[in-house]
């Protein structure tokens, strides 16, 4: 063999081909046994959990930026590992033989709850309710408290990590939610929160907020992801050990998600946002998450001097009684998860200004009307609108974003602009195109139905939802199909003539 291929960077063949073959010492321990490895650098998501093989700015699995940490991990040096059977606590069963009444909702007391959550709070269930500052959370948990304590035949805990038990008893005294069975605490350590339910051994506990909670054998600072996430898996694993149902009120982000670990929602049961104007009376609990029952659900309540009542009926709400027709005003059905809420629309059409005209909005989306407003532009012959102000706005505080409302907010913008009023007896629902065609939304006969309720007589419709087509509709109320916009603004002048 020549000399430049009997030697490799000054070894020899055989000593390559034998580091190549024979297992080091340092990994084996000498007799050919795997030993555990030094301790490796790792990542974590902060947020989710994903474990990515390198450091990263961002999360591939949830996208969150900044989340990903180092951590340390040890591991034997082989990757098979054998993972033995055990005996588990309690053996499989057929699911007939299996009872569902430890399964069953109890009522809260407050219907409007009770409607989001799907009749009640499950024992054992862990419920997280989210909402801005001010809003109303802790009124509501309160009351919430006070009518399971007076109804539900067990105990209810309040534990404050914001206020002092005396600032929640003069809330409490205002609301008239004061019983022998609601027992309140102030804590900001998740072992005295423990403590607090051994004693009292609560049917509910309220937990006024997670984020305030923190517990000495976690590192981290309060509120901090960390602590967080531990704090909340502690008292998951209590609620589902002891059958104790749990709510948490969480914080939310500037942009209305809820605040800490994306984790958090998933180690809940049910996820609620609390969501409300604090210059409106109005607040709307919101389903996001329900292992119980539907995920749609959306409660409506009122805010008052002496605390908060459910609202079974709030549609009168989003009205105005009016003692003649006024123009730039039509009413719509908006669907908030399963419920039809009547809601009128009106719009305002200002001077003509040079340049560029505001556009401003309340309650409904901007992007949804700079299009109605193109479509009539273009579509209709006396009406001018690219060189003049149009406000439109909800009435009551509600937020109507489904494309449902196009045609109310296309009829109120005419009828304003035109000096036209609409049938107070009228409304109106449909998505409207770039072309100026009228498309189908859902839940057109809960619609129809809950406008008849409320008194209205005449009803403009997309094509295929009309009684004539459906075979079902209000006998006390007539339906129009309309097929574009301008068919639709004949039919509303028509039925204002009338």
């Amino acid at each position: 063999m020549p000399a430049a291929l009997s030697s490799y960077r000054g070894f020899s063949v055989a000593q390559v081909s034998i580091s190549r073959s024979t297992p080091s010492r340092a990994t084996t321990g000498g007799r050919g046994r795997a030993t555990p490895r030094e301790p490796r650098p790792a990542y974590e998501c902060d947020a989710c959990g994903h474990q990515p093989p390198k450091w990263v700015g961002r999360c591939p699995e949830c996208g969150e930026w900044g989340s990903v940490i180092e951590c340390t991990v040890t591991g034997p040096t082989v990757s098979g590992r054998v993972v033995s059977s055990r005996m588990p606590a309690e053996p499989a069963r057929p699911i007939a033989t299996i009872s569902a009444a430890p399964a069953r909702a109890r009522p809260t007391g407050v219907s409007e709850l009770d409607r989001v959550l799907g009749g009640g709070l499950v024992p054992g269930a862990v419920v997280l309710l989210a909402g801005e500052p001010g809003v109303g959370k802790s009124t509501l948990l309160l009351d919430v408290a006070q009518q399971w304590a007076a109804g539900a035949g067990s105990p209810s805990l309040v534990v404050s990590g914001e206020e002092s038990v005396s600032q929640v008893r003069l809330r409490a005294e205002r609301m008239g939610a004061l019983h022998d069975q609601l027992f309140l605490a102030a804590e900001s350590d998740l072992a005295a929160v423990l403590g607090h339910l051994d004693a009292v051994k609560p049917g509910l506990l309220v937990l006024d907020s997670v984020q305030t909670i923190s517990t000495t054998g976690t590192e981290g600072v309060q509120g901090g992801v960390t602590q967080v996430r531990a704090v909340t898996a502690a008292l998951v694993a209590v609620a589902k050990e002891r059958g104790v149902a749990t709510v948490l009120v969480g914080h939310v982000t500037k942009d209305g998600q809820v605040a800490g670990p994306r984790v958090l929602e998933h180690l809940v049961d049910v996820v609620l946002h609390f969501e409300g104007d604090k210059h409106s009376s109005l607040r709307m609990v919101r389903g996001v998450k329900n292992r119980f029952g539907a995920a749609d659900e959306v409660g409506c309540f009122e805010m008052h001097e002496g605390g908060i009542s459910s609202l079974a009926d709030p549609s009168g709400l989003f009205l105005t009684r009016y003692s003649e027709p006024v123009p730039g005003t039509c009413v719509t059905v908006a669907m908030e998860g399963r419920r039809a809420l009547v809601t009128e629309v009106q719009a305002l059409i200002g001077a003509t200004v040079a340049g560029s005209p505001r556009r401003t909005v309340s309650g409904l989306d901007s992007a949804r009307l700079a299009m109605v407003l193109a479509v009539l532009q273009r579509r209709t012959e006396r009406l001018t609108l690219h060189d003049r102000e149009v406000f439109a706005a909800t009435v009551g505080g509600i937020r109507v974003v489904e494309p449902a409302a196009d045609l109310a907010v296309a009829l109120a913008v005419a009828s304003g602009g035109l000096n036209l009023a609409i049938a107070p007896h009228l409304v109106a629902i449909g998505e409207v195109g770039l072309t100026g065609e009228v498309r189908r939304v859902g839940a057109v006969p809960r619609r129809l139905a809950e406008a008849a309720r409320l008194g209205f007589r005449l009803a403009l419709v997309p094509p295929g939802c009309g009684p004539a087509s459906t075979g079902a509709g209000p006998e006390q109320m007539q339906v129009i199909e309309v097929g574009d916009v301008r068919s639709a603004l004949q039919a509303a002048a028509r039925a204002s003539a009338e």
